[in-house]
């Protein structure tokens, strides 16, 4: 955790000066006031006031603040939970309009991971940086476990056919999800083809 200690004729100016150079808006810092400042001896000398202004987990505080801008921004009754570990923060979405956060196949939530994860990744001279991973209601479990049986379905028919299966465009990492299903199967193989966003998977014989 970085911290700096900075005086100033004030509270706020020396606060102010810590903000400046950790380059961040004041609720991602945690403020403790050593002295006060005001006047000294007899009223004749000013004394200094003096903080210490302690960074917070930015990469999360960052990636929350701006989650939840964009809630308000939509007027959405979605609100969200954390969860983290290592090296991912999870924000776990949840309320009666969540529906339009996931979009038609996650597309919306995926974007919307995308530019969280760009407005944390500014900060990442600050604090180690996490990735910010965004899910609603399971969603991404679910649409994982489809996929995976859809991989299954689709390797068995290839089998029984002996022609090549095209599957509709895919994000990356829902391609990553047919691919890694079907990396061991011991007679079909997984390709990918086409330019984003028309990126599609074949399935076809080994």
């Amino acid at each position: 955790m970085k911290e700096l200690i900075r005086t100033g004729k004030t509270v706020e100016e020396a606060v102010n000066l810590a903000l400046q150079e950790f380059g961040v808006p004041r609720e991602m810092v945690q403020v403790e006031v050593l002295d006060e400042g005001g006047k000294g001896f007899l009223g004749l000398i000013s004394k200094q006031a003096i903080v210490k202004v302690i960074l917070k987990d930015v990469i999360k505080e960052s990636a929350k603040n701006f989650l939840q801008q964009v809630i308000e921004a939509m007027k959405l009754d979605v609100k969200f939970d954390i969860e983290e570990d290592e090296d991912t923060i999870k924000f776990n979405l949840y309320g009666k309009n969540v529906g339009l956060l996931i979009g038609h196949r996650g597309e919306t939530l995926d974007s919307l991971q995308y530019l969280v994860n760009v407005v944390a990744s500014k900060y990442r001279e600050y604090d180690r940086y996490r990735r910010i991973i965004l899910d609603a209601e399971n969603y991404r479990k679910r649409r994982e476990e489809t996929l995976i049986r859809l991989a299954k379905k689709l390797a068995k028919q290839v089998m029984e056919t002996k022609e090549s299966v095209e599957l509709e465009p895919m994000s990356p990492n829902e391609r990553r999800i047919i691919h890694m299903a079907l990396q061991d199967h011991p007679y079909v193989e997984t390709y990918s083809e086409g330019e984003e966003p028309n990126r599609r998977v074949i399935i076809a014989l080994k």
